[in-house]
């Protein structure tokens, strides 16, 4: 069997699904808290950014996978989009349950998925949506037809994922930063410095801006564009089911 990627490891596919599931197990109750340290806040912006190229409709199904604590699903629901939050670790949408609640956000639908193997049927959605999830799947490849098949004709996918910036005193900047200050705040806010550093090492190892929008492609999406923002430190990606 073929080993995958587990930070700057090698592992076994289970292994790596197991372990990916304690890491997000381990940080969900303050990963939202962990998001605004490590960003500067900045991840707010890039989601409205997202749903904004999105453009959801009042009515339409919108699959948002990796959705766990909401964020990207409550920006989605307010335009009256229905969406289905999936999440393949149930304490990821247990905190997002949380907070829909806490905000009288209604009209969400919960459910514990691996994007590898959706239970839904086909031509279920018009739009499928995963930010900052993609990287942690174990068979990317898997994902991308999953997202392709339970898409309905005319139907559109939308990635929002950390990749790797094209400015070069930039990229020399944030590597350092990432790499020795982020697994340092995981240690002092999240009591979780080991969690922290294999999701900054996730985005190391995450395939360029050209080649993922290639894989998405391969999967059958057609009108595939790639949308860098800050040189490609963080990527919307996007593509047509038709």
């Amino acid at each position: 069997m073929d080993k995958v990627s587990f930070g700057f490891e090698e592992v076994f596919p289970d292994e790596k699904t197991a372990r990916v599931g304690s890491v997000f197990s381990r940080v969900a109750r303050r990963y939202d808290l962990m998001n605004d340290l490590m960003s500067g806040g900045m991840h707010r912006h890039w989601k409205d950014m997202f749903v904004r190229r999105v453009r959801p409709r009042s009515g339409e199904a919108i699959l948002d996978m990796a959705g766990g604590t909401g964020d990207v699903a409550f920006r989605l629901a307010r335009h009256g989009a229905k969406v289905t939050v999936c999440d393949i670790n149930a304490d990821m949408l247990g905190v997002g349950e949380e907070r829909a609640r806490s905000r009288r956000i209604d009209g969400l639908s919960w459910s514990v998925q691996n994007a590898e193997e959706l239970s839904f049927a086909d031509r279920s959605f018009d739009a499928y949506t995963i930010a900052f999830g993609i990287r942690n799947v174990t068979h990317i490849e898997q994902a991308l037809a999953e997202a392709h098949r339970v898409l309905k004709l005319g139907g559109r996918f939308f990635c929002l994922e950390f990749s790797t910036t094209t400015w070069p005193g930039f990229a020399t900047l944030y590597e350092s930063y990432s790499m020795n200050v982020v697994p340092k705040i995981g240690k002092a806010v999240a009591r979780d410095e080991e969690s922290y550093r294999y999701l900054v090492e996730s985005i190391r190892r995450f395939p360029p801006m050209e080649r993922f929008r290639a894989m998405i492609e391969k999967a059958g999406f057609t009108q595939t564009k790639v949308e860098p923002i800050l040189g490609g430190l963080v990527a919307i990606h996007s593509g047509w089911k038709v």
